[in-house]
């Protein structure tokens, strides 16, 4: 009888175990491919403010989630869902020696992330080969163009999600090739400029 209680208890322990594993990985999850509804809005609002801007997509940027997690999303803003995820570096100035603490800047050499609302520009082939210009449309990033922050990718950072953090930029949103291919796609595609919103 002892036998088959204690068979009971660890099966009973096992189960709790997985269902506590299973329920952080759904918050985790749900964390990830959540875009705040303000940053949304903030975002329709400046595309309904110029007809030159993509009022079907937008992309995406949270900077609260970890840079070895997806947390650079595309976005069907008539739709109201992501579409597509991948990881994206931030500047090496935006670390602050805390882990999960970011800072970041607007200042010229600063090698920061730059908050705020981008305009996509023209691509453009640099010493990381394509590229695309950027354009800051908020105080927090006006000096972008001016600090050749410009959207690229980079053989160093991963394609798929890694536990810890990737490598940094010196202020770009930084890619893997083979997103930033389907990124270039769809950017190449529209008529349209495409707003990005890098928000923390």
């Amino acid at each position: 009888m002892k036998k088959i209680f204690f068979v009971f208890l660890i099966s009973l322990l096992f189960f709790i175990g997985y269902k506590i594993v299973r329920k952080d990985k759904e918050i985790t999850s749900s964390i990830e491919r959540k875009i705040d509804i303000v940053q949304i809005n903030e975002v329709k609002k400046v595309i309904k403010s110029n007809s030159k801007y993509n009022n079907r997509i937008a992309f995406f940027i949270d900077m609260k989630i970890p840079s070895g997690k997806n947390r650079f999303f595309v976005y069907d803003l008539k739709e109201n869902k992501i579409i597509d995820k991948g990881l994206v570096a931030h500047g090496s100035g935006s670390e602050t020696g805390i882990k999960g603490k970011l800072r970041f800047s607007n200042v010229p050499n600063s090698l920061s992330t730059s908050l705020g609302n981008y305009a996509i520009g023209n691509p453009y082939k640099g010493k990381f080969g394509k590229a695309y210009k950027l354009y800051g449309l908020d105080q927090t990033n006006s000096n972008a163009f001016e600090r050749d922050i410009v959207f690229h990718y980079y053989f160093d950072v991963p394609y798929k999600e890694k536990d810890g953090y990737i490598c940094n930029s010196y202020g770009c949103p930084m890619v893997n090739k083979k997103y930033f291919d389907r990124m270039a796609k769809i950017i190449d595609n529209s008529e349209s400029d495409i707003v990005m919103s890098i928000y923390y």
